[in-house]
Formats: structure tokens, sequence, C-alpha cells
């Protein structure tokens, strides 16, 4: 995985933890789910690359 890429899903992960925070305090359960599929969307991303680098390193 480049640098760039692991960037990218660290902040596409912590945006999602910003929405489930701010979901979480104004009592937006909606806010708070897109924050939460956010951040499962970008771990999802992470470990896609994982595999990939596993395969592609050998």
């Amino acid at each position: 995985m480049g640098i760039g890429d692991d960037i990218k899903h660290n902040a596409e992960e912590f945006v999602g933890k910003a929405k489930e925070g701010a979901g979480k305090a104004t009592d937006n359960e909606e806010l708070e789910a897109e924050g939460k599929g956010e951040q499962l969307g970008a771990k999802a991303k992470k470990v896609g690359d994982d595999v990939k680098d596993a395969f592609t390193d050998k």
C-alpha cells in the first residue's frame, strides 16, 4: 500500500469518527450511523490493501 493510500484511509476513518462523535453529541442517530459506516469502509479498504500487498510482496 502506498503512503498516499494509507493517509487517505486514515483521513476517511478520522472523518467517520468525527461524524460519529457529532451524531452522539447532537442525538442525531443518522449522522452517528453514517460516521460508523465511513469508519468501517476505511478499515475495509486498509484490509484490502494489506491483502493485496501480501500477495504482491512475494
